[in-house]
């Protein structure tokens, strides 16, 4: 599918999801819309994704209108909200016939406006962050498939959770494993094809849709790689990340942590605890569900300069959490693959 993705003043630092789209989705990615960087390119911010010429707006496409398939929303800000700024650039992609394809809370579908354009023009609004309507309460059985679960979770929100699932199920499937990817949120979404947007879910049916979803899979690969969301100490969103831990019963938990982060961001008011304290959290509160252990750690070193700074970051965390340590993206997974499978 040949893709242009919406990222506006956002590239490519709080744009988690259209990085997500371009390190690993299976798109061709015409262009990504930023107006503060038009004109550049992809590769002059992040080298090692897919390079595509950065526009303005939607409108710059329209030589190659008939070329794209669909426009993607690649924000995913805190809340979920539509950026009324967005509303030129959605309008003229279903003009030009394209899909829009979108993770946020607020449903395109559920838009007067681009619902009619959507019907006029023949194309389609598909909202990934919309959930089925059949999901239930869990029956605490995930724990019963035949694969190794492994769940990635995190210090805080956008630490790397989706980026570190992402890669070592890659590295996985490299080595010759059969590995899978459960896709809880927006960007796995996207990349996978398929999931369940947890955050989107009913309280009471949050730890039933990752099991449905672990069961699904379970049988049919020898490990599951369960992108994690949120973080058990977020003020906000700590209910999402708890559904996650006793839906998916994991055996093995990935503490996910950005260099230099000392308060949760977003909430700057809210101290991070120590390292230490994540991982007795994460393993106590699973405990009565499952026996779920922090084995590995991935660090995010993108802010630290040089390989010899972010080598130093990722000794002190791995002594610091007590378990092997990388980060993924510059140092690679075999670390974390040699002691989780």
């Amino acid at each position: 599918m040949r893709v242009a993705i919406l990222a506006h003043e956002k590239f490519p630092d709080r744009a988690k999801t259209a990085l997500g789209i371009l390190r690993y989705a299976d798109h061709d990615v015409v262009a990504v819309l930023d107006r503060e960087n038009d004109g550049r390119r992809v590769s002059e911010f992040v080298p090692d994704v897919q390079d595509a010429p950065i526009v303005a707006e939607t409108s710059d496409l329209e030589p190659q209108a008939d070329e794209i398939d669909a426009l993607l929303i690649g924000i995913a800000p805190i809340g979920g909200g539509f950026d009324e700024n967005w509303r030129d650039d959605v309008r003229t992609a279903l003009e030009y016939g394209w899909d829009v394809v979108s993770g946020l809370h607020y449903f395109l579908a559920e838009d007067e406006e681009f619902a009619r354009l959507a019907a006029e023009h023949g194309c389609e609004l598909r909202d990934v962050r919309n959930p089925p309507d059949d999901l239930t309460v869990a029956d605490g059985v995930a724990d019963e498939v035949d694969a190794e679960v492994i769940l990635t979770v995190g210090t805080d929100c956008s630490v790397g959770k989706m980026t570190t699932t992402m890669e070592l199920a890659r590295a996985a499937r490299a080595a010759g494993h059969d590995a899978a990817v459960i896709p809880t949120g927006q960007t796995g979404i996207l990349i996978e094809g398929w999931g369940t947007p947890i955050d989107r879910v009913v309280s009471d049916f949050t730890a039933g849709a990752v099991e449905e979803m672990v069961l699904e899979k379970g049988d049919e690969h020898d490990y599951l790689f369960v992108e994690g969301q949120g973080s058990i100490v977020h003020p906000a969103y700590s209910p999402v990340t708890l559904g996650i831990l006793h839906g998916s019963m994991a055996d093995e938990l990935v503490l996910c942590h950005e260099a230099g982060r000392e308060t949760i961001h977003g909430y700057e008011s809210f101290a991070l605890p120590s390292i230490r304290t994540y991982v007795d959290l994460y393993e106590s509160i699973a405990a009565p569900v499952a026996e779920s252990d922090v084995v590995a750690g991935a660090l995010n070193t993108a802010g630290l300069e040089g390989d010899a700074a972010a080598r130093d970051a990722v000794d002190d965390y791995a002594e610091a959490l007590g378990a092997p340590a990388t980060d993924v993206l510059r140092f690679g997974t075999d670390g974390l693959l040699d002691a989780l499978l």
